[in-house]
C-alpha cells in the first residue's frame, strides 16, 4: 500500500473531506520514539487493509498541516500519534509507545469496526 505524504493543509482537507477511512500517522524527525512507531507503522501498511487509505504528516516540518488535523479531528496534538477516521470522524488515536503494529492491527482489523 501506498503512503500518502501530507505536505500541505489543502491535501489533509482533500482527504478529510472524502470521508473515506484513513489511518494517519503524525511523526517527528526529532524524536526516537517517534522512529520507533514509524516503523510499526509501515510494518502494519505492508500487511494492512486495503480499504483504508494511509498518510503520513511530519508535524516539525508542517506544524500547519498538523494543527488543522488537531482541530478538525479533535485529537489533542502529540507526536507519535496515529490517528484512524472514518466518515470525517476520528474512530481511534494513540500515541507515543502505544503505536505499534499489534495495537493497529487490533482497531483496524476488528471486523465490527471496518468504517
Amino acid at each position: 500500500m501506498e503512503i500518502a505524504h501530507i505536505t500541505r493543509v489543502d491535501q489533509w482537507t482533500a482527504l478529510w473531506e472524502s470521508g473515506a477511512p484513513v489511518l494517519l500517522l503524525k511523526h517527528s524527525t526529532r524524536c526516537p520514539v517517534s522512529t520507533a512507531a514509524h516503523e510499526e507503522f509501515e510494518a502494519y501498511v505492508r500487511t494492512g487493509r486495503t480499504d483504508v487509505q494511509y498518510a503520513i504528516v511530519l508535524v516539525v516540518e508542517h506544524r500547519d498541516v498538523s494543527d488543522r488535523i488537531a482541530a478538525d479531528t479533535g485529537v489533542k496534538h502529540e507526536s507519535p500519534q496515529a490517528i484512524y477516521v472514518v466518515d470525517r470522524e476520528k474512530y481511534w488515536s494513540a500515541s507515543h509507545w502505544a503505536v505499534t503494529k499489534r495495537h493497529i492491527h487490533a482497531v483496524l482489523d476488528d471486523e465490527t469496526h471496518t468504517g
